[in-house]
């Protein structure tokens, strides 16, 4: 029997995928909120879960250490895909990808008169990518948290960060000014282990599909 190692990252996603894995016949044998295993059992004697962060589940299954994975749009983007089959967006973990920035500060107007804007994300790639195809002048400053800080403390004029409520905004006295896309997690495949290991892979996908439909 062909063994599977599927990637995931705790929390929102994983919660989320849960039902999906269900519907293929996968279920963890232990919470990965609570247990401090990074390898999960499943039910099923063939497929395992490594528990790794969203970051990191791309190289992951791009390196073939794990056959599948699920990651948000985001973390692909700033990855860059290399070597991976992208076969299903999962429409979980659904979010938007904004600019942001102070209460008082006039974002349009800024860009209209065509201001070097600092701009703190960790979706460097992302961000560079949208400004550049606006011609708006940047100057990209990479943080790994806490972005609605940066503004307050004069780190910079606006950040490009992930948005769902919009709650973390308004505590901090910034507003959503520009939507760059909407942001969901998506399946992922090792290229190679879709070849090899197509006659396990393939229910999972098939599976996965139904779900998402219902």
């Amino acid at each position: 029997m062909t063994a599977i190692t599927i990637a995931l990252s705790k929390g929102r996603i994983f919660e989320d995928t849960a039902p999906l894995l269900k519907a293929a016949g996968i279920e963890a044998l232990d919470d990965p909120e609570v247990s401090r295993k990074l390898i999960l059992p499943t039910n099923r004697a063939n497929v395992r879960l490594v528990i790794v962060r969203a970051s990191d589940v791309p190289t992951y299954v791009q390196y073939g250490a794990a056959d599948l994975g699920i990651a948000g749009k985001d973390v692909l983007l700033e990855h860059g895909g290399a070597g991976l089959y992208q076969p299903l967006d999962l429409n979980i973990a659904r979010c938007r990808m904004m600019v942001a920035a102070p209460d008082g500060f006039d974002y349009d107007s800024a860009v209209r008169q065509g201001a070097r804007l600092r701009i703190a994300t960790k979706y460097v790639q992302t961000a560079r990518e949208h400004f550049a195809a606006k011609g708006v002048h940047v100057d990209l400053i990479k943080l790994y948290g806490s972005m609605e800080l940066a503004p307050l403390v004069g780190l910079a004029d606006a950040i490009v960060d992930l948005v769902s409520s919009g709650n973390t905004l308004k505590a901090n006295n910034l507003k959503a000014v520009e939507e760059i896309m909407p942001i969901s997690s998506r399946l992922i495949i090792n290229q190679a282990a879709l070849k090899l290991k197509r006659e396990t892979i393939q229910p999972i996908l098939d599976a996965f599909s139904a779900a998402v439909k219902l």
